[in-house]
């Protein structure tokens, strides 16, 4: 038996490999592309690597499946980088959607029924109960979101074929190599420049850490891939001010947390991406004022999991690897400059 980890070399699916590795498995990586990622590829140089475009369909021929191999689809087109509206569906469905149907059609092919696959919590859309449990109802607010929610209706007719396939949906996933919306946020703290909250900052804000993220999936595979559906997030979230507020005072800033009227900036917000300028995607903004909290229950009850790190101490990690890479490319800039010759 082996693992296959579609996606695998990109921010969970890199995690994901290394524990697998730890724990004595088979382990081969198929992606578009190989990264440098040091986390990964310092730890996981005996993991087979592949190079694979799950929009390709002639591309499966290159990894040999087994019907008893547990396959893991981490491929995604996530939101970060912004696109703009026009954009959004040739950027999110190849990969979200059509890439998935790739994956089971290579699967079938090969008698393998065992699945791991990632989605998201905006397939939720507005917070209808808080918080929300797994029978929360859907209703995704942009392209990721139904990309996404539509390959949780196609694993549900899958799974009427005899798959076994465990689906996850995580809040905001931070953690090594990855940064995201977090750059522009870690920017302002920077320049000490004023913070904006869309509202007051008094809800909560939820992440979840790659780890936790990387241990569900692998949870998932020792309890024989149940078919169902799982929230992942943190506990007890901190409300937005007071988790933005620690982070400044980690780095030193005289930023100020700025308070805005939420229907105004999402009404400018849209307006923007109306004209084809976003600055956030509306998944992002659209419920940014709101209580978006995910009850993660299930998984702790069903697979043993429980989230393993804080919203705070996952930011402040964020912004250190931040500070790190601009601190190290000052030092590049240095090194390469000319000095002048002495006379």
């Amino acid at each position: 038996m082996k693992h296959i980890i579609y996606g695998g070399d990109g921010f969970v699916g890199s995690h994901l490999a290394e524990q697998l590795k730890k724990d004595g498995e088979t382990v081969v990586v198929a992606d578009i592309t190989k990264s440098d990622h040091a986390h990964y590829h310092a730890k996981n140089n005996s993991v087979e690597f592949v190079t694979l475009d799950v929009t390709k369909p002639e591309d499966f021929a290159k990894v040999e499946i087994n019907p008893q191999d547990a396959i893991y689809n981490m491929s995604a087109m996530m939101l970060s980088p912004i696109v703009t509206r026009a954009e959004r569906y040739d950027f999110f469905w190849p990969v979200n959607y059509h890439g998935t149907v790739n994956i089971l059609n290579a699967m079938e092919k090969a008698g393998a029924k065992n699945l791991v696959h990632f989605t998201t919590d905006m397939i939720y859309g507005h917070t209808v109960h808080n918080p929300m449990t797994e029978e929360h109802p859907v209703a995704p607010i942009g392209e990721y979101g139904e990309s996404k929610l539509a390959t949780e209706v196609l694993a549900e007719d899958w799974r009427k074929k005899g798959f076994n396939i465990s689906l996850f949906r995580p809040r905001l996933i931070i953690g090594p190599g990855r940064l995201g919306i977090l750059e522009k946020l870690f920017k302002l703290i920077d320049y000490n420049l004023p913070v904006p909250m869309i509202g007051s900052g008094n809800n909560p804000y939820q992440f979840i850490s790659v780890f936790d993220c990387a241990e569900a999936a692998r949870l998932a595979w020792k309890a024989g891939f149940p078919n169902e559906a799982y929230n992942l997030g943190s506990a007890n979230p901190p409300p937005v001010k007071k988790l933005l507020g620690g982070l400044i005072r980690e780095a030193n800033s005289y930023s100020i947390l700025l308070p805005t009227p939420a229907p105004l900036v999402k009404f400018a917000l849209n307006t923007l991406d109306w004209l084809n300028i976003p600055i956030m995607d509306p998944e992002q903004y659209m419920i940014a004022d709101e209580v978006c909290i995910l009850d993660c229950s299930k998984g702790e009850r069903e697979l043993n999991w429980t989230p393993q790190y804080r919203d705070e101490d996952m930011l402040v990690s964020a912004y250190r690897e931040y500070r790190a890479n601009m601190d190290a490319k000052k030092g590049d800039a240095r090194s390469a400059t000319p000095t002048a010759a002495a006379t």
